[in-house]
């Protein structure tokens, strides 16, 4: 049950994230035809930031969210994969049943919305199955009753990098033609992946949100680090590191999502000043409806940038 000291100490929370992103990140959209100004870090290499940081957990426990068992699907295989200092955590993710053929195929890696891996989440993804695509869908450290400590939008990222590892290196998978893509929180850690990393080919986060200031603001419970050091919050916002993607980028969200507007162009305009190849797009509906025009989106993309 909440206490009323509970719901005080959200507000206070709220406000303090508030305060800390107007300083650090707003002043940036001063007008939609002046040049932004820079954040501190927006010079800096994202990949180097990682190799010299450690999130500070001040909470250690599992992912928040209620979970399915991890059997795969009827059309999938279930594989495990490695992550963690060291290797230690063995974490799941299902991987599209394919025949291997001559030519190697291209693959994606999925990265699901929540803080859980459903069935639900694998539905989503017959249209790259469809278009050719091998498809791997990983569980993160924490999340459906496994291994490791919930990070939020963190140490999460190694994991997301080992899935990709254990994808690029599957029996008929064309390592060149690695792909990666997620929706919501997966969009997130889209944007923080491909910016650690020159594994991929190209990125299509759905729905992300690249400003963790904001979302921690809206979902201050979540917070399991310290909040106390405003540099945990930059290495996990995308927009702090903007000119640190290392594919080109498709950023999109439904016209129902209109809190991301500014959010994805702000993004956009940073990459850009470095000569990233980024796009922006909206497709009709909300962060649930629009999900299946943004895949089909993302498989154009995709085949685009392979071609």
């Amino acid at each position: 049950m909440t206490t009323n000291d509970d719901n005080r100490f959200l507000r206070q929370r709220r406000a303090l994230l508030a305060g800390i992103a107007g300083a650090l990140v707003l002043p940036a959209i001063a007008s939609a035809f002046d040049v932004p100004a820079e954040p501190r870090l927006i010079t800096r290499d994202y990949a180097r930031a990682r190799s010299h940081f450690r999130t500070n957990l001040l909470k250690k426990g599992p992912a928040p969210d209620r979970y399915e068992s991890l059997d795969a699907p009827s059309n999938a295989d279930r594989i495990f994969y490695r992550s963690g200092y060291g290797g230690e955590l063995e974490l799941v993710a299902w991987v599209s049943q394919y025949k291997r053929d001559r030519k190697p195929k291209p693959a994606v890696l999925f990265l699901h919305g929540g803080n859980a891996m459903g069935l639900g989440h694998w539905n989503l993804m017959a249209p790259y199955v469809d278009a050719g695509f091998v498809v791997m869908m990983p569980a993160l450290r924490g999340e459906n009753g496994q291994m490791g400590n919930f990070s939020g939008f963190y140490d999460e990222v190694d994991d997301v990098l080992s899935a990709a590892d254990r994808l690029a290196h599957l029996p008929g998978v064309d390592q060149n033609r690695l792909f990666i893509a997620g929706h919501s929180i997966g969009g997130t850690l889209t944007m923080l992946a491909s910016m650690s990393s020159h594994k991929f080919r190209a990125a299509a986060p759905i729905s992300g949100n690249p400003d963790a200031f904001r979302f921690f603001n809206r979902y201050p419970q979540d917070i399991r680090f310290d909040d106390r050091n405003a540099h945990e919050f930059e290495v996990r916002t995308a927009l702090c590191y903007a000119q640190s993607f290392k594919c080109p980028v498709r950023v999109v969200h439904g016209t129902d999502e209109s809190h991301f507007n500014d959010r994805a162009g702000l993004l956009a305009s940073r990459a850009r000043a470095a000569g990233v190849r980024i796009e922006t797009a909206t497709v009709t509906g909300n962060h649930t409806s629009a999900l299946p025009a943004e895949i089909a989106q993302s498989i154009h993309f995709f085949q685009g940038v392979s071609a």
